[in-house]
């Protein structure tokens, strides 16, 4: 399978986190977000899920650029970098009108979206590295 090069670039996940920080930082400055859906705990599938696509760039822009090949240090420096954000967040949170903030659950789904999104990105790193995609790539 052929893949775009730039799908390999470190600087592609690397800008993707900051776009990614610059949407989280928007959204924790509105007032009033509408829900998708209407039952109790939504929120926290949407954190978790938001910080898994920042958790998978995160270690992707890492892990291409050769930074933390171990796997346990790169899921950790993942979760401390989606936590570090994460906690962020909740305080921003607090200073926005008609937003409370400081919740510890959020909290703690953006560190299992963290996680997860840490797994994902070590699957699609053995994709974007593997002996087909590359070689392919280089023809």
């Amino acid at each position: 399978m052929h893949l775009p090069r730039f799908l390999s670039s470190p600087s592609l996940w690397r800008f993707l986190v900051l776009l990614w920080f610059g949407v989280l930082f928007w959204l924790s400055s509105q007032s009033h977000l509408p829900s998708p859906a209407k039952f109790e705990g939504v929120d926290k599938i949407e954190h978790v899920i938001f910080f898994a696509a920042g958790g998978m760039c995160f270690l992707l822009g890492l892990r291409l650029a050769g930074f933390a090949q171990a796997t346990k240090t790169a899921i950790l420096l993942t979760v401390l970098f989606c936590g570090a954000v994460g906690g962020f967040d909740e305080w921003h949170q607090t200073f926005t009108p008609g937003r409370s903030g400081g919740d510890v659950w959020d909290f703690t789904a953006d560190l299992c979206g963290g996680f997860i999104g840490a797994f994902l990105a070590l699957i699609a790193e053995r994709w974007l590295t593997s002996e087909e995609t590359t070689t392919s790539a280089a023809r």
